[in-house]
């Protein structure tokens, strides 16, 4: 019986392969753009884990494999991203259809929310931070270096938005019915 091997070594030299010829640094814009998508991923399947809301966990199911397709994309060198290319405007607008219908069914804070009030709601808090930090990320890879598909910001911006409604929509319909506000401190 042969033995899996879970590492290859190749990038003991602090180097990583893209889709396509050439490697480059671990610490390369494009790289760290792939780490901040492959933390989103992880942290939807974290707040995946927790709801106990079927649909949501769907929705958020169908958003990780879209982001895997995404992270293909960027992952590839710009003569290869054609070929890998799948987020479109119909994905971004999948997105705003969801947040509009979630957002039926819950009230908009006039004031900012401190997140956590169910665990479920911590996490998409999570996942919309570090989704923001994404975004801010392809931003400035785009322009060092084009991207060349103008609906990837676009979408993780619609992501985030929708991260915070599934906070909202968590905490409202499957919590405490009011997220905690952030109340000024009067001395």
């Amino acid at each position: 019986m042969s033995r899996k091997r879970f590492f290859t070594g190749n990038g003991d030299n602090g180097t990583t392969g893209l889709l396509g010829e050439g490697r480059v640094s671990k610490n390369h814009l494009r790289i760290e753009v792939l780490g901040s998508l492959d933390e989103t991923t992880a942290a939807l399947g974290f707040a995946r884990s927790l709801t106990g809301d079927q649909k949501i966990a769907q929705v958020v199911l169908q958003i990780q494999r879209e982001l895997y397709q995404l992270m293909a994309e960027v992952a590839a060198t710009p003569e290869n991203a054609g070929q890998f290319r799948v987020i479109c405007a119909d994905h971004v607008r999948w997105l705003e259809q969801q947040a509009d219908e979630l957002s039926e069914a819950i009230e908009l804070p006039r004031e900012f929310i401190v997140p956590g009030d169910t665990p479920a709601a911590g996490a998409f808090s999570l996942a919309r931070t570090i989704c923001r930090r994404a975004e801010r990320r392809v931003v400035e890879l785009n322009e060092q270096d084009s991207l060349g598909n103008p609906h990837i910001i676009p979408y993780l911006n619609r992501l985030s938005s929708l991260c915070f409604v599934l906070e909202l929509y968590e905490t409202q319909i499957h919590g405490n019915a009011r997220p905690t506000l952030v109340k000024h401190h009067q001395p």
